[in-house]
């Protein structure tokens, strides 16, 4: 149980893009949002439950325990990935995604959806529905959105590891600081 004067807690819940895959830990996104947090005087813990290889389906089975034991006051959702690379069912990504957003928002806590997109190899159709599910996802639970975590390097090779597909600790400021506007306007007061 929390103390009543336990600071508020920030769950980023990703994958290896949060997770920091390929880089060491200190040098990820959640960790600079963590330094951000602190510069700024923001009284909020951020806590970084992301796993590299997650997918919407483990994230779901993981999601509760993480609530139940850090009891955030904000949750970023940064999970699909993994599935669209896989060409999983949409369907079935999206309801896991609706119901940790659900989830997240019965404990309490304000919602941001951080959206991923795919190569156009998968298909037209498929990587149109993937992009789309984020933002369906955020309107249904009344959810922030970011519709597309990567956007200011995704079009800079530079900024990727060799696979192309993890950013390198260069580019970690630049994801920060692209989804820190929209973590900043949930943790005001209701």
């Amino acid at each position: 149980m929390r103390s009543a004067h336990a600071a508020p807690t920030i769950l980023v819940f990703g994958d290896s893009l949060s997770a920091g895959y390929g880089i060491e830990l200190a040098q990820s996104w959640p960790s600079l949002m963590a330094d951000r947090l602190k510069q700024e005087k923001f009284p909020h813990a951020l806590v970084n439950a992301s796993i590299s290889g997650e997918t919407t389906a483990g994230g779901r089975t993981r999601l509760p325990a993480l609530l139940k034991q850090h009891r955030p006051a904000v949750v970023v959702l940064a999970l699909g990935a993994n599935d669209g690379l896989r060409g999983l069912p949409i369907e079935a990504s999206r309801a896991n995604l609706q119901a940790m957003a659900k989830a997240s928002r019965q404990a309490g806590a304000r919602v941001l959806i951080a959206g991923m997109r795919l190569p156009p190899n998968y298909g037209t159709a498929y990587t149109q529905q993937f992009s789309q599910m984020f933002a369906d996802v955020a309107k249904a639970e009344k959810s922030g959105l970011l519709p597309f975590l990567l956007e200011p390097i995704a079009l800079d090779d530079a900024a990727f590891q060799p696979d192309r597909l993890h950013p390198t600790a260069a580019a970690q400021p630049k994801i920060r600081d692209h989804i820190w506007p929209a973590v900043k306007a949930l943790l005001k007061p209701r």
